[in-house]
């Protein structure tokens, strides 16, 4: 078996290690939407061990090395912070107008695919903002948005929930 790394994928982990799902969960109780199969075979392909310590509030080097010791792999000596991607200052574009709103602890709840239900709501926005509400920073999404030149600013309210907003 390859060494997990923090650029490993959740899609790799599951298909490589027997029970990591199980694993995952134990490790963080939000990593239970994972029992969504959509959410499996989608973002779990692009989602990064790093990506997935964030959506669980985690420092990455934590996780990382929780899953190693899971695994019987070494773990690494030095525990480093590793940014994260909520930016710290606010653009003024988060002002404008509210074109749509959506919920991604619901689109994960009814079992849809949160990347496609997002680029279907992007497709329709007409010069504004989508807004997306979640218990977790969807860090996956984010850089795939970023990759196809979206604006993108998230940020965690004071009740552990955070807020994403995406400007074309």
């Amino acid at each position: 078996m390859k060494k997990i790394e923090l650029d490993t994928t959740i899609s790799d982990l599951l298909n490589d290690y027997e029970g990591m799902k199980e694993i995952l969960i134990s490790i963080n109780p939000k990593f239970k939407k994972l029992n969504n199969p959509i959410l499996r075979r989608t973002l779990a392909k692009i989602a990064t061990v790093k990506q997935a310590a964030i959506i669980g509030g985690m420092e990455p080097i934590e996780l990382l090395n929780k899953l190693r010791v899971a695994v019987g792999q070494e773990i690494e000596g030095s525990v480093e912070s590793i940014e994260k991607i909520v930016e710290e200052k606010e653009p003024n574009w988060i002002n404008l107008p509210v074109d749509k709103e959506l919920n991604a602890n619901e689109i994960l709840d009814a079992n849809k695919n949160p990347l496609a239900e997002v680029r279907k709501a992007l497709k329709e926005l007409n010069s504004n903002i989508l807004k997306i509400n979640s218990d977790f920073c969807p860090e996956p999404l984010i850089d795939e948005l970023r990759k196809n030149g979206y604006n993108i600013y998230c940020k965690e309210q004071k009740s552990g929930n955070f807020v994403t907003y995406i400007k074309k």
